[in-house]
């Protein structure tokens, strides 16, 4: 049992209560008081495992697994469906079909300690993950989602309910800030290989994009880059540590069709750094993004975007509709 905790990195606590709940304890018994894990226990093993990370429930997720022997899918490809036969239960994103009766997830409060009511399976998933501080499921259930239902989605419906759970859960119990820091760290890892692999851009005149000084989180903004990246929008992303003046040199030298600037927090929101964005060769949009600005206090030459989707839409609009012919 240690060793097959180890492998799995659970405890061996865990594996226990996987045993007498739901039956997926060893087969093999030996003489003398040691019960040993065979290979097809194992397997059985990581297909719950996979489940749970991807916001199965425990039940749900035991199910799945005692319904095939095979390795898991990141290892093997899917069993075939015998002639003849019905398929095998088929695990999609923590919800198992077939089965004999459905799974109700969309109520259910998952993420093992984090206040997730509503959320999907792929939130629920992340959120086991990032709980149990790792790194590589959170990074490769985002990359999962990413490809599965693209930037904007995978960021409100996924990112954004663990992201306001995390921080919550910090807010109340004083602990877990390594938590949200994995978690900031697990998404920004996953968006920026959207970045590194994103096709040619199709604007000759980029987005900038520049946090406000300050400002010491940018994931919205590095979403937003991945999301214009992958409908070809070209963009010069900054961080929080540019200034107002190298602000100024960059739209001076790349001469952008518009600039973001982002804010979260209303006291760093300076509708003066916004306005001053100018070039002196062509024109340039102003857009102010993030929940730090209030539009009634932006200058009239400058607008407020909405939620990442529509500001996406909205601002693939203005960089590519510069390409089109009048």
């Amino acid at each position: 049992m240690a060793a097959v905790a180890r492998r799995l990195g659970v405890a061996p606590a865990t594996l226990r209560t996987w045993d007498r709940r739901y039956g997926l304890g060893p087969s093999d018994h030996t003489t003398g008081r040691h019960r040993r894990y065979g290979s097809e226990d194992i397997a059985r093993l990581e297909h719950m495992q996979r489940a749970l990370l991807r916001g199965a429930s425990p039940a749900e997720a035991a199910r799945y697994a005692r319904s095939t022997t095979a390795p898991p899918a990141s290892s093997a490809p899917e069993p075939a469906v015998p002639a003849g036969g019905d398929a095998e239960p088929v695990l999609q994103s923590g919800v198992l079909s077939g089965s004999d009766r459905p799974i109700e997830v969309a109520g259910s409060r998952g993420g093992r300690g984090l206040r997730l009511a509503g959320a999907g399976p792929r939130a629920r998933g992340l959120g086991s993950a990032v709980l149990g501080l790792d790194s590589w499921s959170a990074q490769h259930l985002m990359i999962e989602s990413i490809e599965a239902e693209g930037v904007a989605t995978t960021w409100l419906e996924v990112v954004q309910p663990v992201l306001r759970a995390v921080v919550e859960r910090r807010q109340r119990t004083g602990s877990g800030a390594e938590v949200v820091q994995l978690l900031v760290d697990s998404v920004s890892t996953a968006l920026r290989a959207v970045l590194a692999s994103a096709p040619a851009p199709s604007n000759s005149r980029p987005v900038l994009l520049a946090s406000v000084p300050g400002e010491v989180q940018e994931l919205e903004l590095i979403a937003l880059a991945a999301a214009l990246a992958t409908q070809g929008v070209g963009h010069r992303l900054f961080g929080p540590a540019l200034q107002p003046e190298g602000l100024d040199a960059a739209v001076r030298r790349c001469v952008p069709v518009a600039v973001v600037v982002w804010s979260e927090q209303a006291s760093y929101a300076s509708p003066q750094l916004v306005a001053g964005v100018h070039s002196t060769r062509r024109r340039v949009r102003a857009f102010a993004a993030g929940g730090g600005w209030a539009a009634e206090s932006l200058p009239a030459q400058v607008e407020l975007l909405g939620p990442l989707d529509r500001a996406v839409e909205r601002l693939s609009t203005v960089a590519l509709g510069e390409q089109r012919p009048s």
